[in-house]
């Protein structure tokens, strides 16, 4: 199973399906990215909102804190090394945009249909904010 993980996956789709019946696109309901595993179980994964502005305060470095926050807020990236267990696809994390997951484990459920790989995580599960993020890509095939 872990073969047919392996190359690009380009992202369709990215939204999070809340208990209560709302609904969010964290990245905008057209976002752009891609997951790359690798043979050598290493795995890298970003993923941006189309329809991020230029700053206009400053650099990158110097520009206002609200443009870097609003920057952040929409690209997210992280990357490490991977194993599957089951229907579960492991991430062990090296380095990440959001730097508490750095050391930890990201546990997605996943499933293949063709060309394309199905990531789900439960996330505040017992919570008022207990939902199913899930990302939906298709195979590269450059």
């Amino acid at each position: 199973m872990i073969k047919q993980l392996f190359g690009r996956w380009n992202i369709v789709s990215w939204r999070q399906e809340f208990d209560d019946g709302r609904r969010l696109y964290p990245m905008g309901e057209t976002p752009e990215g891609f997951m790359d595993y690798q043979e050598t179980a290493n795995f890298f994964c970003t993923i941006v909102r189309s329809d991020r502005g230029n700053f206009t305060t400053g650099g990158q470095w110097d520009a206002d804190q609200q443009e870097k926050a609003e920057a952040y807020n929409g690209y997210f990236s992280y990357g490490g090394t991977f194993e599957i267990q089951g229907d579960l696809v492991l991430h062990h994390v090296k380095f990440s945009l959001f730097p508490n997951w750095v050391g930890g484990t990201q546990r997605r459920k996943f499933e293949l249909d063709g060309d394309r790989l199905h990531l789900v995580a439960r996330l505040e599960d017992g919570t008022p904010e207990s939902r199913n993020a899930i990302i939906e890509w298709i195979r590269d095939v450059n």
